[in-house]
């Protein structure tokens, strides 16, 4: 177990150097953030002067070293938009999106999986018919048409919920080193709409797969000896199929949420949700490098702590990958 973690350490620090490397090559091409710093008006010698302060005239593989080493001690440089360190730019609107992706993978994970399983049980159920219709909606439509439509009908209709922003001042409770929507009701409001168009997409990836693994394992020999064995329909069911149909699920879970923090963008900026993504977008449209990079790497961090975390319920979970690499030690 040991040596299986020191290997998947050693290949998330790989990872993360590369990933380091090609975001800071690539942003290097897309403009000269000193044009928007300084504005048309300035003299060639002030733009020189504001290029030495902030280390660009240096060679690249130098501003990447100090980058790396600075990276490290947690320390991204400074917003070349709004001069604001970006450490502190990041823990400002991390919490924000990390309660969106929690509460969106959660949604999808709780409903997904019951109506996956009730769609592979009940294959010609009405109920079933009715899933596999809607969730073709949730694969089809693109995710801002999902959040206008919601807005329209649950904000604009009904005014049933707020269609923009974490639900004010008042929704958000400030606890030094965080702040959540959490603990008011306001704040629980406020997040439904767009954990609900974040997570409709998800929602139905996992029913779909989750059905397809239990109508598979439902045709498998030893179903079928578990219920010649006298089980109950709910222990062959749920004891036997569903505990081999979630070894997948893990696997496209741990990268759902991957991609949930990663593309959260689309569905920040349809609710003018205060999180990472609106924070991207502008970095983008200044030219913002530090921010820019910072994010990516982030995101790769993200990425590869929970491929970690997967890797680590397969084995807890498959016992055929503890065996191997039990006899492959052995050998």
């Amino acid at each position: 177990m040991f040596a299986f973690i020191v290997q998947r350490l050693f290949q998330a620090i790989i990872v993360m150097l590369v990933v380091g490397f090609v975001s800071f090559s690539l942003f290097q091409f897309v403009g000269d953030p000193i044009n928007n710093m300084v504005g048309q008006d300035a003299t060639e010698e002030q733009r020189q002067l504001l290029r030495e302060r902030l280390g660009l005239d240096q060679p690249f593989v130098l501003q990447f070293v100090n980058w790396i080493g600075n990276s490290l001690q947690g320390e991204f440089g400074l917003s070349y938009r709004v001069g604001v360190a970006v450490d502190d730019l990041i823990a400002d609107r991390l919490p924000a999106t990390l309660e969106l992706v929690f509460i969106s993978a959660l949604l999808a994970l709780l409903v997904g999986v019951p109506m996956g399983v009730y769609t592979g049980l009940n294959r010609n159920a009405w109920m079933s018919r009715v899933f596999l219709t809607v969730s073709l909606i949730g694969i089809s439509l693109p995710t801002f048409v999902i959040g206008i439509l919601l807005i329209l009908i649950f904000g604009v209709w009904l005014g049933w919920l707020p269609t923009f922003g974490r639900g004010g001042s008042e929704a958000i409770v400030d606890l030094g080193w965080w702040t959540t929507g959490f603990l008011t009701l306001d704040g629980w409001r406020a997040i439904i709409l767009p954990a609900t168009t974040l997570a409709l997409f998800q929602l139905t990836l996992i029913m779909r797969l989750v059905r397809a693994e239990m109508l598979e394992v439902m045709r498998t020999d030893y179903i079928k000896f578990a219920r010649a064995r006298g089980l109950s329909n709910r222990a062959v069911n749920f004891g036997h199929a569903l505990k081999n149909t979630l070894v997948p699920v893990i696997t496209i879970m741990g990268l759902q949420i991957g991609s949930l923090l990663a593309f959260s963008i689309i569905t920040e900026t349809v609710f003018q949700w205060p999180g990472m993504g609106l924070l991207i977008l502008q970095a983008i449209q200044f030219v913002d490098i530090p921010v820019m990079s910072s994010y990516l790497v982030l995101i790769a961090l993200f990425f590869v702590l929970i491929n970690l975390a997967v890797d680590l319920l397969y084995f807890a979970v498959d016992p055929r990958l503890r065996a191997e690499h039990v006899g492959g030690a052995a050998h």
